[in-house]
């Protein structure tokens, strides 16, 4: 059996005594982190008796057939990673599918989870929501990445590191608008957890006036396109695209804006105003 086991994402107390007890008993643990989780099971005050292994994104291709071949032998495998549920933008996924095609059952300790928690302290819409993971580094595949996601209307939650978290926020407002109801979380169930709402321009300023940096885990969590926005016609964008030119933009600059005002996929823009 494959067991993935959902790890505390702060408070070591969050964890549940089923973890401790898959972890003492497993025949394998594959961890992301070994150190991580010797000080896991030492404040949890247990002892691992199976075998433990690494297993992260840089030998997570290699290392999936050999837990895969363990499971066939008939061993229970406890995956692990940092913080949170395996899997859930952390290793996991491949050997759930090699488990899966080798018909070995998988199942999970649950436990607590970024995303859900984020989610609910947000003050967003939660009765539909999508989970977009960490947005791209780079700042035009960042903005690309959100201009595809103007006219979603559930409640999106992303992860972000600390030190990127300014430069997504600024172009989130780009994308989505400054006034788009936002919340940083940052440091969830820790002790200097902090949750900041307002406005993505609001929460840029935020971000800014942060004098040591931004610090810690950070989940954002961002509303969904308004449900009256107004449909805008191919000529209406070229239209708009042509006031922003006549006001000194380029057309590529004007066409960024355009997207970002209106809820257009830029593609649709950049086509209305080249027809």
């Amino acid at each position: 059996m494959l067991i993935l086991a959902a790890t505390p994402i702060g408070q070591v107390a969050d964890a549940s005594s089923r973890l401790g007890e898959a972890l003492a008993t497993a025949d394998v643990v594959a961890a992301e982190d070994t150190r991580r989780l010797k000080r896991l099971t030492s404040e949890l005050g247990i002892e691992i008796t199976g075998r433990v292994v690494s297993y992260f994104e840089g030998n997570e291709e290699r290392r999936t057939p050999e837990l895969a071949a363990m499971l066939r032998d008939g061993l229970t495998v406890v995956l692990v990673t940092d913080a949170g549920m395996p899997s859930v933008s952390d290793p996991g996924y491949r050997l759930v599918v090699a488990a899966i095609e080798a018909d070995i059952a998988v199942t999970a300790i649950p436990g607590p989870s970024a995303v859900l928690t984020a989610l609910a302290v947000s003050g967003l819409p939660v009765d539909r929501f999508c989970f977009e993971g960490f947005p791209p580094r780079k700042a035009g595949e960042r903005t690309t990445a959100f201009t595809e996601l103007i006219s979603e209307r559930r409640t999106m939650v992303f992860f972000e590191s600390p030190h990127r978290t300014e430069a997504t926020l600024r172009s989130m407002a780009d994308v989505f608008g400054a006034s788009r109801p936002a919340a940083v979380c940052r440091e969830l169930t820790k002790t200097y957890e902090e949750v900041a709402r307002g406005g993505l321009a609001e929460l840029v300023e935020w971000a800014a006036g942060q004098e040591q940096g931004i610090r810690g885990e950070v989940t954002i969590v961002v509303g969904g396109a308004p449900a009256d926005a107004r449909t805008y016609t191919a000529d209406d964008l070229k239209a708009l695209v042509a006031e922003r030119q006549a006001e000194g933009l380029s057309r590529k600059d004007a066409v960024e804006q355009v997207a970002g005002e209106t809820g257009a996929r830029k593609k649709d823009v950049y086509d209305a105003a080249h027809s």
